[in-house]
């Protein structure tokens, strides 16, 4: 496929050369809207992994491309436009999180985000303790982070879920110690779509005096992730989940909180995120949160329902052989989790992979032959576990596309059993 900058030259030639219908004349590279419900096969159903570029985001990026190319630092008019390009994105930004636009900063992605939320904050509040609390179903990018943390001497618990994937906010408390000095639970699971009780984290984090970071990567536009009082103090956005290019993100720091910084150059971004900022990409997250919260109720619908038509198409189909991970109401909008009974989960998506695209896991660490270590944590029988795919639609899902995956993926797990 692809990539996105070199989609973003294709629509800026045809636009060039008059052509209307510019979106059409990219089939087979993506299509968006309507024309997403014309595509038969395959079928994208991996929303979680990536999504892909919203047309008013490419056509906002557009300008940029061509002829304001200005370095927001310099102040002549070329370089103010951009400047004021990227406070405009900040502020589209702060109105999808609830936040004041001072209170974002802009970074190259999630992973950038969670490690400026989570090392920032272990170092600059290292004074009052070495201890961080986390979970056992968190993305990598926190994982790892804190795992790099615990080689500097910190110290780390991994708080495991109940059955359904949520963490326990009484396990959190419990884990409390007087040297705590960051809570990091994401909001949504990536796998399984479990919402976590942040609301309730939150409460504990504020009544004890410590920070609480979110990974919001998977729940942005899908629920509502708006800060308040008892929210959290460091959220992390990635754009590439958002129907933005990939490479861009935004971090949330409330306001009076410090973190050490972890770059060093100029004071782009208070410092936090040195060096001439990404513009163009700057401008397609603050337009993908504009249209994410404008369209927000109509878009949770339409994941909603194919969600559910998904499932219901499948167990009516297959039966007795298809196991939910996860409580249906309390996942996003558009995530199953859900295990085939006596089949390997590989070889599913492999049989139907010309028809349609689904994960066997979290696509940035599948493939590695061992058990997900979010189904590890929900203690999900290992059987179970090998035949557990993961299924995530979009604003771009359409019935049609969700009755034809049902008849594909149903017909292959009876021919594998």
């Amino acid at each position: 496929m692809m990539s996105s900058l070199f989609l973003i030259l294709f629509l800026y030639l045809h636009q060039r050369a008059g052509k209307t219908r510019v979106l059409n004349e990219a089939k087979g590279i993506f299509l968006s809207g309507r024309e997403a419900d014309e595509m038969k096969k395959p079928v994208y159903l991996d929303y979680n992994a990536t999504t892909p570029l919203d047309h008013e985001v490419a056509a906002a990026m557009l300008p940029f491309i061509d002829k304001h190319f200005g370095n927001p630092s310099s102040s002549y008019s070329l370089g103010r436009y951009s400047r004021n390009a990227i406070e405009q994105a900040r502020k589209q930004v702060a109105a999808l999180t609830g936040c004041r636009p001072d209170e974002i900063v802009f970074t190259s992605g999630g992973t950038e985000s969670n490690n400026h939320a989570i090392a920032g904050a272990a170092f600059a509040g290292n004074e009052k303790g070495r201890h961080i609390i986390t979970s056992s179903i968190e993305h990598p990018a926190v994982m790892n982070v804190c795992r790099y943390l615990e080689l500097s001497g910190f110290e780390v618990t991994y708080l495991s879920t109940d059955e359904y994937g949520s963490v326990r906010p009484s396990d959190v408390e419990n884990a409390l110690r007087p040297d705590t000095v960051l809570i990091t639970i994401m909001h949504a699971n990536n796998e399984t779509g479990a919402i976590q009780p942040v609301r309730e984290i939150g409460d504990i984090a504020k009544r004890n005096t410590i920070l609480f970071h979110t990974d919001a990567a998977q729940s942005a536009g899908k629920i509502d992730i708006r800060i308040s009082d008892r929210g959290p103090d460091l959220l992390s956005i990635a754009g590439h989940k958002l129907y933005a290019p990939k490479g861009i993100g935004a971090l949330f720091i409330r306001g009076g909180v410090k973190i050490e910084n972890l770059m060093y150059g100029g004071d782009q971004e208070k410092g936090i995120r040195p060096g001439t900022e990404n513009v163009i990409h700057i401008v397609a997250l603050g337009k993908a949160c504009e249209v994410a919260l404008r369209d927000f109720e109509k878009n949770h619908s339409i994941m909603l329902s194919t969600k559910a038509r998904l499932l219901e198409g499948l167990q009516s189909r297959v039966g007795g052989r298809i196991k939910l991970n996860g409580k249906f109401s309390d996942t996003l909008p558009n995530t199953l989790s859900i295990s085939f009974d006596n089949i390997d989960a590989g070889e599913l998506a492999s049989l139907i992979g010309k028809e349609v695209l689904i994960s066997t896991g979290a696509a940035c660490h599948s493939g590695s032959g061992e058990i997900s270590p979010v189904l590890r944590a929900m203690n999900v029988d290992p059987a179970t576990a090998a035949g557990t795919v993961r299924i995530s639609t979009g604003k771009f899902t359409s019935f049609e596309e969700i009755d034809y995956a049902v008849r594909i993926i149903s017909d292959a797990v009876l021919k594998l059993n």
